[in-house]
């Protein structure tokens, strides 16, 4: 059999570097120190380089995930060990790095019912309220979802400049308040479960359509979001209906995942997507998140998009999707939430209860909006709107443009297909 070329074993590095970067960040960070984190994101760093540079030609071990994570661990000691003589190693250091080849070793609880999960940990850590909430977001991103300062930025919908200042000034306060990686206390858990939440929710969006690159779905990183959302949920502390809310919400969406692409790895929308694949053990049990997401007087923005994708989840096709509901629940999220994202999404349902022309008219009041100028998904429903209007020029005008906003593949390769038509 041959053996993988430069190019595949690139595509291996990458995809375990993608998708094993926040389990290994987070676990040499709680060996070594939150203090170390620029350090450890070093180490792994480096590690993908190494892989790149000796797998092409020694092949590519049988066990790739233990082999980023030991030599990021041999290079943190390493670079430990040079600084102790300077000064004196941390105590027990060492008995810390050995007990690493139990990698990924669960952490010993510190008080009854702690979450112990590595990367809740690390995430728990990074929404410290002493860190501004922007800064919450986008450091966890970056450590635990292994986002690129590019990815932080489109879902922030901010510029790359500014997302590298946040993340500076947010590692910067971890240092200066001397933040361990540990959970919280019980009672001091619910302060940072809303941005732990936003986390965990923008994990989902970007693997659900990666906004970069040749996957359209990267869907280890949707599962990923599911878990978490669920150790929450199961959680006595952490249970709340919002969480709930938001597991049903990832467990509708999760169940559509095998039915985004064709067997060409061709993104497929909502309307032409075979139901047949959808998976209906992940929409059982979204439906029982949202049996549990009733419970209490609490009603979040989750238990409105939960509603959303039950709408589209359970009708039997998409002409028999509850267009009305959709949008009441849509316009109750845009009064909660004025959110341009929000907006434009309200403006799609809109277009399926009072006519397209009704939602162009509405899109063009949006336009208004310089958020929306380089965001893609805009220009790109402006151009299925049109496309359904009859007015096919001013349609491949706003492809051309949603095109060059993308780096997905699978997405440029659809808008494309619709220039084309």
């Amino acid at each position: 059999m041959d053996s993988p070329s430069s190019d595949q074993i690139h595509l291996s590095v990458d995809h375990l570097f993608r998708h094993r970067v926040g389990q290994m960040i987070a676990t040499l960070t709680r060996i070594f120190g939150i203090e170390r984190l620029d350090q450890v994101e070093d180490a792994v760093q480096e590690a993908m380089i190494r892989a790149l540079r000796l797998w092409p030609h020694q092949g590519a071990p049988d066990n790739p995930s233990a082999w980023l994570i030991q030599v990021a661990k041999n290079l943190m000691l390493d670079g430990l060990r040079r600084d102790s003589r300077l000064q004196p190693a941390p105590d027990g250091i060492e008995g810390s790095i050995e007990s690493l080849r139990r990698f990924p070793a669960e952490a010993d609880a510190a008080f009854a019912n702690e979450i112990r999960d590595d990367q809740l940990r690390m995430i728990f850590t990074c929404c410290h309220p002493m860190i501004p909430e922007d800064g919450q977001i986008a450091l966890t991103l970056k450590t635990v979802g292994g986002f690129s300062v590019s990815e932080i930025a489109r879902a922030f919908l901010s510029q790359e400049p500014a997302i590298a200042k946040t993340l500076t000034r947010a590692k910067q306060r971890l240092r200066e308040l001397n933040i361990k990686l540990e959970m919280p206390q019980p009672n001091k858990l619910p302060a940072r479960l809303e941005s732990v939440l936003s986390v965990i929710y923008l994990m989902f969006n970007e693997g659900y359509s990666a906004l970069e690159g040749e996957e359209l779905v990267r869907t280890d990183l949707c599962h990923e979001a599911i878990r978490l959302c669920e150790l929450l949920a199961e959680h006595p502390v952490t249970g709340a209906p919002k969480v709930h809310a938001l597991g049903a919400l990832l467990l509708f969406q999760g169940a559509r995942l095998t039915a985004r692409c064709d067997a060409a790895g061709e993104l497929l929308l909502l309307s032409e997507q075979d139901r047949s694949l959808w998976d209906r053990a992940m929409i059982k049990r979204g439906l029982y998140r949202l049996r549990k997401s009733a419970s209490g007087d609490e009603i979040s923005d989750y238990h409105l998009e939960a509603e959303i994708a039950s709408c589209h989840t359970l009708a039997a096709s998409f002409e028999a999707t509850d267009w009305p509901r959709v949008l009441d629940c849509y316009e109750e999220l845009l009064d909660r939430n004025p959110s341009p994202i929000v907006a434009l999404n309200r403006i799609v349902a809109l277009a399926k209860v009072d006519g397209v022309e009704a939602g162009l008219v509405e899109l063009n009041r949006l336009a208004e909006d310089r958020t929306l100028r380089n965001y893609y998904p805009f220009h790109a429903a402006r151009g299925e709107l049109l496309r359904e209007a009859g007015r096919k020029g001013e349609a491949i005008d706003a492809y051309q443009k949603a095109l060059s906003l993308t780096s997905s593949e699978p997405i440029r390769r659809f808008l494309m297909k619709r220039v084309s038509i």
